[in-house]
């Protein structure tokens, strides 16, 4: 068993596509933070992008559930393909694994899953985990993956989950609607009004919004363990996270007596 610390790492499809383009400057860069993270910590990828990928070969209506797991399934083995001529320059070898939600319904089920991410890191190879969007129905309608990578990180021992997405973190007010929001930077609890709020995804392939991240983040408050949430953008914000052990901008979810950022490992 590695002694580093285990993270997860989750990207939206927004960061990584537009549904007519890839993001190959995006993912090489997500590439390089990794290779730098992986010198300290064993990381999990969970990566959105399959229907956005897809729509870039295919360009047919995404609204209507079957077609959107067509697009899935066409997409999802450029995603990987994407990401293997990315991370190929560093020499690092990638895996894909799709999961759902249902699959962490059975402690069978989970623990050979764990298993598997067991014995990727132990080989120095870096699972990147998606949902099974091709026959997932609720998790491709709400879930965005946010969800399905804080029962990632949960079940399969990270410390801390890092989501990546197209806002700076979380505000005290929408940052949409008023010029004054101020990010979040500690969060310890969120309310249960706030969790049942309607989801507003920005991006044209997104499904989640803040609400989702939200629901990922109690989730993890919930069973003691922590999240981070940033801009995809701006990654040197990660940087300096997790290799300059300080906060520079970002949301940090964490239970009260972890006492911040110094206390997340402990946990």
């Amino acid at each position: 068993m590695s002694s580093k610390h285990r993270i997860v790492l989750k990207v939206g499809s927004s960061t990584l596509c537009d549904g007519t383009t890839i993001h190959t400057d995006q993912m090489n860069a997500l590439a390089t933070l990794i290779k730098d993270l992986r010198q300290y910590y064993d990381v999990i990828l969970v990566s959105s992008g399959a229907v956005a990928i897809g729509h870039t070969k295919l360009c047919i209506n995404k609204n209507t559930l079957q077609n959107k797991q067509a697009l899935a399934s066409i997409g999802q083995p450029l995603l990987i393909e994407s990401y293997r001529k990315s991370f190929e320059s560093h020499q690092i070898h990638i895996a894909q694994l799709l999961l759902a939600g249902h699959d962490f319904d059975s402690r069978k089920s989970t623990d050979f899953a764990r298993g598997t991410i067991d014995a990727l890191l132990a080989n120095n190879v870096l699972p990147i985990i998606n949902e099974n969007d091709a026959i997932a129905i609720s998790e491709i309608v709400f879930g965005d993956n946010d969800r399905l990578s804080a029962y990632i990180a949960y079940y399969f021992g990270a410390k801390l989950l890092i989501i990546l997405s197209d806002i700076d973190g979380y505000f005290d007010k929408n940052p949409h609607q008023y010029d004054d929001a101020k990010i979040l930077s500690l969060v310890n609890h969120i309310p249960q009004q706030t969790l049942e709020a309607q989801h507003t995804p920005h991006g044209q392939f997104a499904t989640g919004g803040i609400v989702t991240k939200l629901m990922a983040a109690d989730f993890l408050l919930q069973k003691g363990s922590a999240m981070f949430l940033s801009h995809a953008h701006k990654l040197h914000i990660v940087r300096d996270l997790l290799l300059e052990h300080k906060q520079t901008s970002g949301t940090l979810f964490c239970p009260k007596d972890s006492q911040g950022l110094k206390g997340i490992w402990n946990l």
